[in-house]
């Protein structure tokens, strides 16, 4: 303990604090007799350290592709991610007779591709990758919780000789016209082709055509589509350094030629030919995983070797573990009221001359019992501010500020198996939290790890002491 001191304090100080988070008499109102009301507040040192990430769930809309090196730390990191494709509700393809190509009774596609389009990116627009896409061998087991660090190849699901198609390309894509690229509605994205003879047929469009007209239950959900035809993709970047991707759709096109015939009104009728495209989406309505591949030698160093603050990196990268003094801010105070129990986290500037190329700074952090940091995000639960809580970057103060943790103060300290070593230990995780509009009201409906390139470091360490600041109230 460091600073002990009383305080009359009025009662609008008090109605900026909650009243709901107590130790043994939690639920206590206050009354309008703020003069037998006692107030008292006290600070405790509080301990952090830099723990590695392993691995992370991956379960983002987004799939990140590329392969980039930190700025501030000199680690490489590289994305891939793994895909299925759905069917879109109605889908259909036209009659038979109408498509015009056809070879050997056979219909053929006039090609195929994989559309990998991209809201965002890390790193240099003109730097020269390479990724190849690769067809999955069997439908991925969508109960199973995916890892970030989980490698479709070393588990059986990819193909040995999948690499259906690959390509060379700059997220600048150079191959559209300027003028294209600076209209509001052009998305840029990256095409591999599909045009390879597959199973017998002239291209993978082929053989998804054909197989419609042959199986068209295959096409009636996206489940049937995926156990029956195309179980996914998994796009590996093979070389290339500068840039990561932010992909948010993927897309499978068969592109074909229709023949339509229009009746004019005096009964003539015409012919006419037109190009048309069928469009299989991978987007969160079915499983996409991203593999994340990290220098760990890198952030090992740094976990070992940096005594004077903690980082927080993503994606699985680097958690700020933080050890909470239960014992300490409940000693003495066993039958008071904790109106509230704050801790700001300061970041450090980092030394990054290139503004261009500087990772970002994690926007949210979420803050929650060590033993509960996979759960958590298996159980797909949200930030509930008893046990677990957001808190958000000011750029103003360069801060983020967890403003009233007493809750968990209360739940450790009546809950927690005091035996373990890590019963008073929290983690704070970079997180993506997701938002719905419910009755004119923002609502928190999802928090998912931050899977975005992020760096910072915060005040704290072995060698830095961060403070909690704790107001008691009780009755005289």
């Amino acid at each position: 303990m460091n600073i002990k001191y009383m305080a009359g304090i009025a009662l609008a100080a008090l109605t900026l604090f909650s009243c709901d988070d107590t130790t043994d008499t939690i639920g206590g109102s206050l009354t309008d007799n703020v003069d037998k009301l006692e107030i008292s507040t006290d600070t405790f040192q509080v301990e952090t350290r830099s723990i590695l990430a392993d691995s992370v769930l991956s379960r983002s809309v987004t799939g990140y592709l590329g392969k980039v090196r930190d700025p501030e730390t000199g680690a490489y990191m590289t994305g891939d991610f793994m895909t299925q494709f759905y069917t879109p509700e109605g889908f259909s393809f036209p009659e038979k007779d109408s498509i015009v190509s056809k070879k050997d009774g056979l219909i053929v596609a006039d090609s195929c591709d994989l559309r990998l389009y991209y809201t965002g990116f890390y790193g240099d627009s003109l730097a020269t990758m390479k990724v190849t896409a690769m067809e999955l061998n069997k439908p991925v087991d969508e109960q199973k919780f995916f890892y970030s660090n989980y490698d479709p190849e070393k588990e059986g699901y990819v193909k040995s000789d999948s690499k259906a198609g690959s390509r060379i390309y700059t997220l600048a894509d150079l191959n559209v016209d300027e003028s294209t690229r600076k209209k509001s509605d052009y998305m840029p994205n990256i095409r591999i082709a599909l045009d390879k003879p597959y199973k017998g047929y002239d291209n993978f469009g082929s053989y998804i055509i054909n197989m419609y007209y042959e199986h068209p239950e295959y096409f009636k959900n996206s489940y049937s589509f995926i156990h029956n035809l195309v179980p996914g993709f998994f796009f590996k970047t093979q070389s290339g350094l500068g840039s990561m991707a932010y992909v948010t759709l993927s897309q499978l096109n068969v592109y074909f030629r229709n023949k339509t015939t229009y009746t004019s009104s005096d009964g003539t009728k015409r012919d006419t030919i037109i190009n048309a495209m069928a469009s299989f989406p991978g987007t969160e309505e079915v499983l996409q995983t991203t593999t994340i591949n990290n220098d760990m030698s890198t952030l090992r160093r740094l976990v070992d070797e940096n005594r004077s603050c903690t980082y927080l990196k993503s994606p699985a990268g680097i958690f700020t573990e933080m050890t909470l003094p239960v014992n300490e801010i409940v000693a003495g105070h066993e039958n008071d009221t904790i109106n509230t129990a704050k801790i700001t986290l300061t970041r450090i500037n980092d030394g990054v001359q290139q503004k261009a190329y500087r990772l970002g700074i994690p926007q949210t952090l979420l803050l929650l019992p060590k033993a509960d940091m996979y759960s958590f995000f298996e159980k797909n639960q949200i930030a509930d501010y008893k046990t677990s809580y957001l808190a958000s970057y000011n750029s103003s103060s360069n801060t983020y500020t967890f403003n009233n943790i007493g809750g968990l103060i209360k739940h450790l300290n009546e809950t927690a198996d005091k035996t373990k070593a890590d019963w008073n230990k929290v983690v704070i995780i970079p997180v993506t939290a997701t938002y719905t509009t419910i009755d004119q009201r923002s609502v928190l409906t999802k928090v998912t790890h931050d899977m975005s390139l992020t760096s910072t470091k915060l005040v704290g360490g072995p060698n830095t002491k961060n403070l909690i600041t704790v107001i008691y109230s009780k009755f005289k």
